[in-house]
């Protein structure tokens, strides 16, 4: 991906010296510097929180936020500010922390998150989210590989900390949510009750670390893609304003776990950066039906989920609910089936516009903007600054170095093999290395042999992707069974060993799919084995 030049273009005037977004399209577009000062809390949101002061912003909330079960939170800008400076506080304050040291947060879609990553940006502090998801092992190696000195979390994931604490020589505070004390912790309700609420931002360089994301990846653990105040605090100033189309009239609601790049994107910056209202269920798992309810009943006006949810919503009957004030859908993550666009625009008259973009990159890479031009199966057209271009893989010869490298020259290589059409549309078509997206979820093969090879049944496993109507892809895995145990029942086994995964790593990550073989095929590499099996899988030569 290279950088270009666009020229100026804008669909709306909010051109004001308090906050000016023209600025901040003109810098995604490469058309102005990035400024050696930029900090998302104090000079978006606290000048939002003035825009209120001044009347020139609409009376919905900054903040909407609901269980399902009767509780609601709604904040306004100004009562964002109030609570997340005191947050600031206990982070500086009895926490310990100081700027771009790194904070551990795993937890679920309650406010407090919300309230924990403003704060971070308040002080400096470099917040690395996690699912709540995670086990014992996978928050060890995240706390070891970031050299975390906090980790946020709920009571029920306390347990799995201390566990594997010791372990962690630069983690020197725990700070829980819970209603009752725990050994060893602070207290976060404590704290919040007694922590004051004038804090004085910090001053952060533009290019100064401000978050940590985990990615998987072909081989080994997750890797760590570090973002800096400028690379999300202005880098989807456009994908607001063109994808997501929103205005500070809007409510968007986007449906994302709390550990991953999208809830950042979707439920912060780019919503917020265009004084948009951030809408969020706290449902711990998927619904449907309370999907559809929710959108029955409140003023969401923005909805955006992965394929795999639209996937599970067509299977309603979606013609006996009445959207109250849904207007703009959207997806990404995965590639969206043509006839899921069409059963979702049969039934509620409604367009799903699809984006693409990777935890690595700034802003979105690929999208169909709203008053394109729908190309049902394509992710759209390249963004602003980017120039994408479909390339051959083996475009450095015999080079094994050079064609495994992310960057060439003034590229980006982003490992995913895709189509381009005479007008500009791309089309993905799967992955160049053995990553799995499944509902989403980026799953690196490594992880999931890793945990079958410590269970007594398994000689070696190959994992590989394998076709799903509903998650568009799953975790299958080809497993060589031990002499002792190849005559055990093999749905017995199956479960035990899914069972396995599930404990030795996130539960998402586990083989829905298993095929037990007398042998792998044999190959030089764990890669072209995977190759092999995924081409059977899938019916491709």
């Amino acid at each position: 991906i290279s950088r270009l030049f666009y020229r100026l273009f804008h669909k709306d005037d909010v051109a004001r010296t308090l906050l000016n977004l023209s600025k901040f399209e003109a810098i995604n577009r490469c058309e102005q510097e990035v400024p050696e000062y930029f900090n998302f809390a104090s000079d978006v949101l606290d000048k939002w929180t003035q825009l209120e002061k001044d009347g020139e912003r609409p009376s919905t909330p900054a903040f909407w936020w609901i269980n399902g079960m009767g509780s609601e939170v709604k904040w306004s800008f100004e009562e964002l500010g109030f609570l997340s400076k005191k947050v600031a506080n206990i982070l500086s304050g009895p926490c310990g922390l100081q700027r771009v040291d790194r904070v551990v947060l795993i937890l679920p879609r309650i406010p407090e998150w919300w309230l924990v990553n403003v704060a971070c940006m308040r002080t400096g502090i470099v917040f690395l989210t996690g699912t709540t998801q995670l086990t014992a092992k996978d928050i060890l190696y995240r706390l070891q590989a970031s050299k975390a000195k906090g980790i946020i979390t709920t009571d029920s994931l306390a347990p799995v900390v201390d566990s594997v604490a010791s372990h962690c020589q630069s983690l020197k505070t725990k700070v829980i949510l819970s209603e009752g004390r725990r050994d060893g912790w602070l207290n976060f309700k404590e704290l919040f009750e007694a922590a004051p609420a004038d804090h004085n931002c910090v001053k952060t360089k533009s290019q100064e670390p401000m978050t940590v994301f985990f990615t998987s990846g072909t081989t080994g653990s997750p890797k760590m893609a570090e973002h800096s105040h400028c690379s999300f605090g202005l880098g989807f100033a456009i994908c607001g304003r063109d994808w997501l189309d929103l205005t500070p009239s809007d409510v968007m609601w986007n449906i994302s776990d709390t550990g991953w790049v999208k809830a950042a994107i979707g439920c912060i910056f780019a919503p917020w950066l265009r004084g948009t209202c951030t809408f969020i269920h706290g449902m711990p798992q998927f619904e449907p039906k309370a999907i559809l309810n929710t959108l029955s009943e409140y003023p969401v006006t923005t909805m955006c989920c992965a394929p795999t949810a639209y996937r599970m919503l067509v299977q309603h009957d979606l013609t006996s609910y009445k959207f109250k004030s849904l207007r703009h859908c959207l997806t990404g993550g995965e590639p969206l089936n043509p006839e899921v666009m069409f059963q979702w625009k049969n039934q509620t008259g409604l367009d799903i516009y699809e984006g693409y973009g990777q935890t690595e990159v700034v802003g979105l890479i690929k999208s169909t903007d709203k008053g394109m031009k729908i190309k049902p199966g394509s992710m759209g057209q390249p963004t602003p600054p980017y120039n994408v271009q479909v390339r051959e893989s083996n475009l450095f010869g015999d080079n094994p170095e050079k064609t495994a490298a992310t960057q060439r020259g003034n590229f980006y290589i982003t490992g995913d093999r895709g189509l381009m059409d005479e007008d500009g549309y791309l089309w993905f078509v799967g992955r160049s290395d053995d990553v799995i997206i499944s509902s989403g979820y980026r799953i690196g093969p490594f992880e999931v042999e890793s945990a079958l090879i410590e269970h007594p049944a398994v000689v070696e496993s190959a994992v590989v992707s394998s076709p799903d109507p509903i998650r568009g892809e799953v975790v299958k895995a080809f497993v060589v069974l031990s002499p002792s145990f190849v005559s055990h029942d093999p749905e017995k086994l199956t479960l035990e060993l899914q069972q396995h995964v599930k404990k030795l790593t996130a539960p998402y990550k586990y083989p829905r799919k298993m095929e037990f073989v007398q042998q792998l095929p044999k190959t030089v590499t764990g890669k072209i084995r995977r190759n092999e099996l995924r081409k059977k899988e899938w019916g491709r030569d």
